[in-house]
């Protein structure tokens, strides 16, 4: 089986270091939960390559997330990014559309969408810091961001 989850974390994260370092984690983790696993939802195969996937995909993410962030949050932004006046101006504008925005949603779909994107959690981990059930916590940050998309759309078509 370790070929076979090796290549297929190897293809999502397109890094050869990391799909080795991802697929001992795997198989570290199927070890320690094998008593968690259950027949009825599927093959021991179908467990071990969902877990594999999962594990590629948070960790493309998390390398998304590390390009985003500022290295060193106490440091002003580049002059570039601030030097000219209607690219501010446009920021600003843009920060206000948004806070306007977020009135539309309810307090916990708003609860749920900081604590996910402004903290950068997982769902999980938003379900676990909030003690919600997982599906509360999707179910709120997919409403929610519709709830945004329209609201932000309505603003960008009115002049």
């Amino acid at each position: 089986m370790h070929r076979t989850v090796f290549t297929l974390i190897a293809r999502i994260t397109n890094n050869r270091e990391t799909a080795e370092e991802l697929t001992l984690d795997v198989f570290h983790d199927v070890w320690r939960r094998a008593s968690t696993y259950d027949a009825a939802g599927g093959s021991v195969v179908g467990w071990i390559m969902n877990q594999a996937r999962s594990r590629a995909i948070d960790r493309l993410r998390f390398e998304q997330r590390k390009k985003r962030v500022n290295p060193h949050p106490g440091d002003p932004l580049p002059a570039a990014a601030t030097s000219d006046p209607h690219e501010t101006t446009d920021l600003k504008e843009q920060g206000d559309l948004l806070r306007q925005a977020l009135t539309v949603l309810t307090p916990e779909e708003r609860q749920v969408i900081e604590t996910a994107f402004f903290s950068e959690l997982t769902y999980d981990e938003v379900a676990a810091k909030l003690n919600q059930p997982l599906g509360t916590v999707k179910t709120r940050v997919r409403s929610g961001l519709m709830k945004l998309r329209q609201a932000l759309a309505k603003t960008v078509k009115e002049p």
